[in-house]
C-alpha cells in the first residue's frame, strides 16, 4: 500500500462544470471527517463537496458520500478509484460548482472519477510503513549517540525537550522498534530505555 506524502489538488471542467479535487493524508477516520467539515465551510459556495476516504495498512476502514449528487454517482467512483490506486490512509474531495448542463448518471460518475484520477496523478506517494510513537529520555552524555541511533533506524524526530535531561519524541517503523531498544540499553548498559 502507498500513502500521500503531502496535500495535492488538481481541477478538471466538464460542460462548464468545475470539479476541483483534493488529496489529503489522513491516520484516521476522524481525521477524515474533520477535514470534510473544514472543505463543506470553506467551500460553502458550490453545489456539492464529495468525498472517499480509505484508512488503515490494508485500507480497510474506507466510506464515502454522494453529497446530494444521484446515488452513486459521485462518492462510490471516487471511492472506487482511491481503492484502485493501492493508497490508504488518504482523503479525497471532489467539489463541484455546476455549470448549467445536467451530466447525467453516466457523466457524473466519469467526472467524478476522472477528477479523482486527476489529482492522484500529480500527488507524490510513499510505501506505507506501520509506525509506532516512542519516547527516549536521556542525559546529555548519551544524546548524540541516541540521536543517531534513531536516525539509523528511521526514527522521525517530533520533539526534542532540553530540561535536567532530554525528552525526545516521535515516530518509528514498527519493525525497528526491537532492535532499537536493544541498542539504546546496550549503548547506555541499561540505563536510558525507549518507550
Amino acid at each position: 500500500m502507498q500513502v500521500l506524502k503531502e496535500y495535492a489538488a488538481n481541477e478538471i471542467e466538464v460542460k462548464k462544470s468545475r470539479f476541483l479535487a483534493e488529496a489529503f493524508p489522513v491516520e484516521s477516520q476522524q481525521k477524515a471527517r474533520e477535514l470534510l467539515k473544514q472543505q463543506k465551510i470553506k467551500y460553502s459556495d458550490a453545489t456539492h463537496v464529495v468525498h472517499a476516504f480509505s484508512v488503515g495498512l490494508g485500507g480497510e476502514i474506507c466510506g464515502c458520500s454522494d453529497d446530494g449528487e444521484p446515488a452513486g454517482t459521485a462518492g462510490r467512483p471516487v471511492l472506487d478509484v482511491l481503492k484502485g490506486s493501492g493508497c490508504t490512509n488518504s482523503l479525497i474531495t471532489v467539489t463541484r460548482w455546476f455549470g448549467g448542463t445536467l451530466l447525467g448518471t453516466g457523466g457524473l460518475v466519469r467526472a467524478y472519477g476522472d477528477a479523482a484520477k486527476g489529482v492522484l496523478a500529480v500527488c507524490r506517494m510513499e510505501e506505507y510503513i506501520s509506525k509506532v510513537p516512542f519516547a527516549v529520555n536521556t542525559d546529555y552524555q548519551f544524546y548524540e549517540q541516541i540521536k543517531k541511533l534513531l536516525v539509523m533506524f528511521e526514527a522521525e524526530i517530533e520533539s526534542e525537550d532540553f530540561t535536567e535531561n532530554i525528552m525526545l519524541k516521535g515516530k518509528l517503523p514498527e519493525k525497528n522498534k526491537a532492535v532499537l531498544q536493544k541498542q539504546v540499553v546496550e549503548l547506555t548498559s541499561g540505563k536510558v530505555s525507549v518507550v
